[in-house]
């Protein structure tokens, strides 16, 4: 056997196995098979576990389970799972224990409460007992549209205790739910409403007004009703009230149909969903938003971001629709924790930045701050969450502070030089449109042109802060040379492809054309040869011959990637989703 360290239990192949595929999660952990390779792996451990396998085969699976049920907490059926497995090797309190975190984790599964419900059943002999733990569920997925399985259960344990009047109590609760095999649940509960007392089916104010009418009815054809008969027409009235209930449930169920009978993937998964079913999900949110009942719109919401957990528009909705319901900031802050540490992933930030947006707005500055440095501890070349832990500070501490966090970003190993560029471009507008000061961000600019010449983020930059100051008649040839001097800089410093030359270029030919003075239409010729004329004229052909003599190294193609990217914030990237959007809906 190897060392302790590497000992999971099983013989030295399985160990090597494991320890193989323990690695190979760990190198990524966003890749579903290979945790199901490992969790397979540990449940075959030393011949298939039970309570007689040695303590550190037990412990390999449970350490497996935990990890990956962390990474992926929405997955009720290895939940489902799970228990089963500590009730073979603990006994039910271990199982239990699975389930209460189980249902912790995805609080609005039917299938995972129903099985908790069902377990306790079986292992639970106190009705107390098992009846606090059905009325928890029923919080939690008692309005869910498919949640028969759930109330069928529930039905069933109260018919085992023989507990006819909390049966009959059940179903008038669920007769006023929208909910698939509604009928069936209104049949069995008129047919067993004939037999309860008329105390148990109405409030005794109902009833008396029942009576009332009854005998005023009596009275106006001048008839003396027995109480039998009085009764038999108060039972009567009843049950037609009664059916008036059933036709709204019906009428209810039926406008949710709609949505409901195009629901293919109700639960969650790591894989796509076809645009049509995003598309449906909006629509049917958008239904339950004005129909106004706050709780049946938070439970479909919550359906929802099960299904939908890894598109984060589905959390920003969530998300928006709580802040707009009075007094529920904490409800807003729970949907960003969950949406920011447990489901979308890192790699888009703009969740986590409206979470520290959300944050900062309640006077939490530190927690905002948080936000953005554990950002950046996975993502040290987010340019969008550079900027806005800058402009975090700005507001907050000063222009000095905003400055600290670029001036630490770009001295930082990990950042690239790419990143670094922007935090310089970052800088000088902030001392232009902050400090206002000019000169002091012309500075910053030309300070490290050289360093950041392959960056087309700087160059765009440099060029839009020189085009946006204010000139007039005297100083426009001052003006010009300004302009001319970073553009003249981008064509000769700077390894960017031929387009992005000719895209910056477009602007400074407009410049000229618009702004420019007696001689501008020469350097205006000069620059449209240079960059649109052919190969022999052209910087296409002195880049060309560079190469070739070795004078001018090529940028590789990652580091092209990089220098050429543009930088957005998520929010700018908000669009109206495509409603004839078809196939596979990408998470980004």
């Amino acid at each position: 056997m190897g060392d302790f360290t590497n000992n999971y239990g099983g013989t030295d192949e399985e160990n090597v196995e494991i320890a193989r595929l323990n690695a190979d999660v760990e190198a990524d952990t966003d890749n579903f098979e290979n945790w199901e390779k490992l969790i397979r792996a540990c449940e075959s451990l030393d011949g298939g576990l039970n309570r007689n396998s040695s303590p550190q085969a037990l412990a390999t699976l449970r350490n497996s389970y935990d990890r990956f049920l962390l990474k992926f907490p929405l997955l009720f059926g290895y939940w489902k799972k799970y228990a089963d497995l500590e009730f073979n090797i603990a006994g039910p309190e271990s199982a239990e224990i699975v389930y209460e975190r189980g249902c912790a984790s995805i609080t609005n599964s039917v299938d995972l409460w129903t099985e908790y419900c069902s377990f306790k059943m079986e292992t639970t002999h106190i009705p107390h007992l098992v009846r606090e733990l059905f009325e928890r569920a029923a919080t939690h997925i008692g309005l869910d549209f498919l949640s028969h399985p759930f109330w069928d259960k529930y039905l069933e344990y109260e018919t085992r205790q023989e507990a006819h009047d909390k049966i009959f109590a059940i179903l008038n609760r669920v007769i006023h739910i929208p909910m698939h095999q509604y009928a069936r649940y209104f049949e069995r509960f008129r047919q067993l409403a004939h037999t309860r007392p008329l105390e148990e089916l109405v409030s005794a104010e109902e009833l008396a007004r029942y009576r009332a009418e009854v005998e005023g009815e009596a009275m106006q054809l001048g008839m003396q009703k027995t109480e039998l008969e009085i009764e038999r027409d108060i039972r009567g009235k009843i049950d037609a009230s009664f059916y008036q209930i059933f036709q709204h449930t019906q009428t209810e169920t039926t406008k949710r149909w709609t949505y409901e009978s195009e629901i293919k993937r109700p639960y969650f998964h790591v894989t796509e969903l076809d645009h049509s079913q995003l598309i449906n999900w909006r629509k049917y949110l958008d239904f339950e938003e004005a129909e106004g009942d706050y709780n049946r719109i938070v439970v479909l919401y919550e359906r929802c971001v099960v299904t939908c957990a890894l598109y984060d528009e589905m959390w920003f909705r969530y998300a928006r629709w709580m802040a707009g319901q009075e007094g529920k900031e904490e409800e807003v802050r729970n949907i960003y924790l969950r949406a920011a540490t447990l489901f979308v992933p890192i790699s888009r930030p703009g969740i986590r930045l409206q979470f520290a947006y959300f944050e900062e707005m309640g006077d939490r500055v530190d927690r905002a701050r948080a936000i953005h440095e554990a950002v950046l501890d996975t993502l040290p070349d987010s340019v969008e969450t550079i900027v806005s832990w800058a402009n975090l500070e700005r507001r907050q501490a000063g222009l000095d502070a905003a400055i600290e966090v670029l001036r630490a970003q770009i001295a930082s190993p990990t950042v690239n030089i790419y990143t670094k560029a922007a935090c310089v471009t970052e800088w000088a507008t902030l001392l232009w449109k902050v400090k206002g000061s000019v000169e002091e961000a012309r500075a910053a600019f030309a300070k490290d042109a050289d360093a950041y010449a392959d960056s087309r983020h700087f160059w765009q930059q440099w060029l839009d802060f020189e085009l946006q100051q204010p000139t007039n008649s005297e100083i426009e040839s001052k003006h010009l040379e300004l302009v001319k001097r970073v553009f003249t800089q981008m064509c000769t410093k700077s390894r960017l492809s031929l387009s992005v030359k000719q895209e910056l270029g477009r602007i400074y030919l407009n410049y000229l054309q618009h702004r420019g003075g007696k001689e501008a239409m020469k350097d205006f010729l000069g620059v449209d040869r240079q960059l649109f004329g052919p190969r022999s004229v052209s910087l296409a052909g002195k880049a060309k011959d560079g190469k070739e003599n070795g004078v001018v190294p090529e940028l590789d193609p990652a580091s092209r990637l990089k220098a050429e990217s543009y930088f957005y914030n998520y929010y700018e990237l908000h669009a109206e989703p495509d409603e004839n959007a078809q196939g596979l809906a990408d998470f980004n």
